[in-house]
């Protein structure tokens, strides 16, 4: 039975992963920061199953104790400060988690787990005001946000570690990817629990930033199979994962709204407030690598996902009681 070893358990990614590991017999040791109110919704099915260990990306001796405790074969590091606005806000605390956080593991696994094979999730902010189109694992980075830049400090330390000390290092350079765990905070998730919340009459209308902006958005379920078959290959390598199709903004509000028969038009308005202070027009992956050489495709498209993002919040507002007051439900609710 092979170990893998989890930060970021209580994030979507973290979650999905976990689950996938399980079913592939594996033992899952997952870390969690210390706090007053543990964050476990999101794997609470299964955690039964997983090892929760206390530890932070701030303190490294708390990594390094948990890595010779646990010997694990694979480390996955999703842990950061994930959501791109909020870098704005925190811009020290998301280089500390987001960037130096990743050093600190690396020089964790280096000192007291060097057999191990190590995942890092980068991120498709790195490339920002891309250069491009599409975006390759050649592309240039020109990240337009304190987390995008935290994002590539992580990245190179990543590929300096694999470089200096024939570490099995890869990093993941994960386009947008959604689910029904998605935070609320994230425009795609705030989209569809608004969605169900003007269905079941709770709000009237939604407040939006840039509906114009382009994103390559796939399913997180099927992105976490690709970080683990990256740990699986002969030599470590970067790969790009994405679904090779760009979506806007407005395209999502569109196909969300029209799921339960209502016009975004009538309930979407635009708020400054949510412009971010340097924007990311378009984004959108190449991950032809990722399919010649893992073998990895997305099997959920993006309707598919949309649908399933508002059906997940319209099913949980049914389930507490709620009805429909606007619109209609999808067929598969009614």
């Amino acid at each position: 039975m092979k170990t893998a070893f989890i930060t970021g358990i209580s994030g979507q990614d973290g979650s999905y992963l976990a689950e996938h590991l399980l079913d592939l017999d594996y033992r899952v040791v997952a870390m969690m920061r210390r706090s007053a109110t543990q964050s476990v919704s999101r794997f609470a099915h299964i955690a039964d199953r997983i090892e929760i260990v206390h530890g932070d990306l701030l303190d490294q001796a708390s990594l390094m104790r948990l890595l010779t405790d646990c010997q694990p074969d694979e480390i996955y590091n999703l842990a950061a400060q994930s959501f791109v606005h909020a870098s704005f806000d925190e811009p020290i605390h998301t280089g500390e988690v987001t960037g130096l956080g990743v050093m600190r593991m690396l020089e964790a696994v280096r000192l007291c787990a060097p057999k191990a094979r190590f995942y890092q999730a980068s991120s498709s902010e790195m490339f920002g005001k891309v250069h491009e189109v599409p975006q390759s694992e050649n592309t240039p980075f020109h990240p337009r946000s304190p987390y995008g830049v935290a994002k590539v400090y992580g990245h190179w330390a990543t590929l300096n570690y694999r470089e200096s000390y024939d570490m099995y290092a890869c990093s993941g350079i994960l386009f947008n990817h959604e689910s029904p765990r998605r935070g609320l905070e994230f425009v795609t998730r705030k989209i569809s629990d608004h969605v169900a919340a003007i269905v079941c009459g709770e709000k009237d209308g939604l407040a939006l930033g840039n509906l114009d902006a382009q994103r390559d958005w796939g399913f997180a379920g099927d992105y976490i199979k690709a970080m683990h078959l990256m740990l699986q290959q002969d030599e470590p390598d970067d790969y790009v994962v994405a679904t090779n199709e760009t979506h806007t903004v407005r395209e999502f509000c569109e196909i969300a709204f029209g799921h339960v028969g209502l016009d975004y038009n009538d309930f979407v308005s635009i708020d400054p407030k949510y412009y971010r202070p340097a924007e990311v027009e378009l984004l959108l992956g190449d991950a032809t690598k990722a399919k010649e050489k893992l073998g990895w495709e997305p099997e959920v498209n993006f309707r598919g996902l949309v649908e399933m993002m508002v059906d997940y919040d319209l099913k949980r507002r049914i389930d507490q009681g709620a009805t429909c007051q606007r619109g209609s439900l999808p067929e598969a609710l009614a």
